[in-house]
């Protein structure tokens, strides 16, 4: 069959020359390597960015490479937002060493990155933590390491940032939901006060009305 009465032609040339990108930015003639790669960059990333963030990750992808992204796809509504588990699940599905993750992962960046409009990335990967961030865009020279950060302080972290954005919903929803009366003017002073016990409650706030701890 020629190309021209073919129509899966052009999708199956785009997802060739997307392949092709992947396997010269990760230093690789073999084909089957690259595609593992880009699988599991593919899943490892879809995994932690939501549905929100699938959808504009997928709309550029070309047809095949979608098919691909979303094989075995179990939507969970909390992702698993650990650096070694992200590691772990990557090295597994490419078939490489956890230690070789972060310079394939930032390599696959990079050629999407190219392919994709510009600043599509940046918006998917906004909605991921810092150190995940890092791994994906080869900056992890310039965050905290396994030898200088504990996992358990990661996971502090990440539980002081929830109380802190739950502290400032509780405050919002007082704001907006009350009257401009009397009554919205208490409704919002026991808003007020619940976020700052929040806050008090997980040594954020000293309690005779502290500042914030950095």
């Amino acid at each position: 069959m020629s190309h021209s009465n073919d129509p899966f032609a052009s999708t199956v040339h785009t997802a060739h020359h997307w392949l092709n990108t992947v396997a010269q930015a990760i230093g690789t003639e073999d084909r089957h390597f690259a595609y593992r790669v880009l699988r599991a960059w593919l899943h490892a990333v879809r995994d932690r960015i939501g549905l929100s963030g699938s959808a504009h990750l997928t709309a550029q992808l070309p047809e095949l490479l979608r098919g691909l992204y979303y094989e075995g796809w179990v939507p969970v509504h909390s992702a698993d937002h650990h650096t070694a588990s992200f590691v772990h699940q990557f090295a597994h599905e490419a078939g490489v060493p956890p230690q070789e993750v972060p310079a394939l992962a930032s390599a696959v960046t990079d050629a999407l990155t190219d392919l994709f409009s510009p600043g599509q990335l940046g918006h998917v990967f906004a909605v991921l933590p810092v150190h995940l961030c890092g791994l994906l865009c080869g900056t992890t020279a310039h965050l905290p390491t396994r030898e200088t950060v504990r996992p358990s302080e990661y996971t502090e972290l990440e539980h002081r940032l929830r109380v802190l954005g739950d502290a400032v919903a509780e405050l919002s929803r007082g704001l907006m939901e009350s009257p401009a009366d009397e009554r919205g003017n208490r409704h919002q002073s026991i808003a007020a006060q619940h976020a700052h016990n929040m806050l008090i409650s997980e040594g954020l706030l000293n309690a005779p009305g502290g500042a914030v701890h950095a």
